[in-house]
């Protein structure tokens, strides 16, 4: 399989570059997690990076290559989003239903 190194933003892995490996596509993966574990024996802490264009050409606009955000606030909880799935609920204390 073919792998592209790829620069880490924000969070613990600010600045530094790892190969990732890339999909059937030629594309590293959307999300990529990284398992902390814990020194104390307990859960491991999940770091969690979003890819995010590196920058763009100045004619046609392509993409120039890929970089990791961290993201410190994923929700997703590592489950794909299908068009068909249902919505999350909604964190706020609000009933989903408002109809009267």
């Amino acid at each position: 399989m073919k792998s592209q190194d790829t620069p880490f933003e924000g969070g613990p892995m600010d600045g530094r570059v790892l190969p990732v490996l890339c999909g059937a596509t030629g594309h590293p993966p959307k999300t990529y997690r990284i398992p902390v574990p814990d020194p104390a024996g307990g859960p491991p802490t999940v770091l969690v990076y979003r890819r995010v264009p590196r920058g763009h050409s100045r004619r046609l606009g392509l993409i120039q290559g890929w970089k990791y955000q961290y993201d410190p606030d994923d929700r997703t909880g590592g489950r794909l989003r299908w068009p068909w799935s249902k919505p999350h609920p909604a964190p706020s204390g609000k009933p989903d239903d408002t109809r009267g």
